[in-house]
């Protein structure tokens, strides 16, 4: 038994006429006879099993073995496996002999079969690519619909408070943040905290065309370092910033009670542990400390 309703078995005629000739007056149906001997029978059946599920009801998928139904292979007149048949309005209409390729399979049902639609897109799923895309005002927009569907939704909070983060409007920001309850998102709120941080220090700095004027003047100004990291993570330049951090404290780990350090791993739990600029950099903080 298949553990979907699309696609089953069929024993016997009365069977084939109820569930095959019956049904197609409803939705097309697409019927496989196959054998346990036939190897491209093996081959086709999962491939059409896809195709029907990706129908999504709108065509079902019936099995004929053809070794056990003998009257409905003389009825039907199959004389080469496989054999594939598709039935509507109780005739069948289109089929093939031999395997096809799912290309091949598609192309012929399309003709026959009407395709669901898409399923719409998941608008948190849309708005964190408007995000990642800097389209702060689109994402935002999605979100306060998400929000006034369900004001608690954690993640739609915790990306609404990094978009307004992203704008300037910190305070906002913050307040949205503090409103996320629960520890199910608990990292991707350490993450938006973290940003919100680096976003409000980065607003009291010196600007960064004087910082680098600074480094360039004396390449050991631990402060003018520091501080161009911080502007380098507001901006999301995680790399240059997390390069500076490390650098800083392989030079001089005790600067700021350990600032650099504990800016790191700060980063560290904004991008994630599977970034890879948290592998690379984990490692050589390992390698800078042991």
């Amino acid at each position: 038994m298949s553990a979907t309703p699309y696609i089953f078995d069929v024993s016997g005629v009365a069977q084939f006429d109820q569930l095959v000739i019956e049904n197609s007056f409803h939705k097309p149906v697409l019927v496989d006879f196959w054998a346990e001997w036939c190897a491209p029978c093996k081959v086709l059946l999962p491939l059409l099993a896809g195709i029907a599920e990706s129908y999504q009801g709108e065509m079902l998928l019936a099995k004929v073995n053809c070794d056990l139904e003998p009257d409905i292979v003389q009825r039907l007149g199959v004389s080469s496996l496989p054999t594939v048949v598709l039935f509507k309005d109780g005739q069948p209409v289109d089929g093939f002999t031999g395997a096809q390729p799912e290309s091949a399979i598609r192309s012929m049902l399309a003709q026959h079969v009407t395709q669901p639609p898409e399923p719409a897109a998941d608008p948190l799923i849309t708005a964190q690519a408007l995000f990642n895309e800097a389209q702060f005002g689109a994402a935002e927009a999605l979100l306060k619909q998400l929000l006034t569907d369900d004001a608690t939704n954690a993640a739609a909070l915790i990306l609404y408070g990094r978009c307004l983060a992203e704008r300037g409007e910190l305070g906002e920001a913050e307040v949205v943040l503090n409103a996320v309850a629960g520890t199910e998102h608990q990292h991707a709120l350490a993450a938006a905290r973290a940003q919100l941080t680096f976003l409000r220090q980065a607003a009291d700095l010196p600007e960064v065309a004087s910082l680098k004027t600074r480094l360039a003047q004396n390449p050991e100004d631990d402060e003018a370092a520091y501080q161009l990291a911080i502007q380098q993570l507001a901006r999301q330049h995680y790399e240059p910033a997390l390069e500076a951090l490390l650098r800083l404290f392989i030079r001089n780990r005790n600067y700021a009670d350990g600032l650099p350090h504990k800016t790191l791993l700060q980063v560290f739990e904004l991008l994630g542990n599977q970034h890879p600029l948290v592998t690379h950099y984990r490692r050589k903080l390992y390698q800078a400390i042991y």
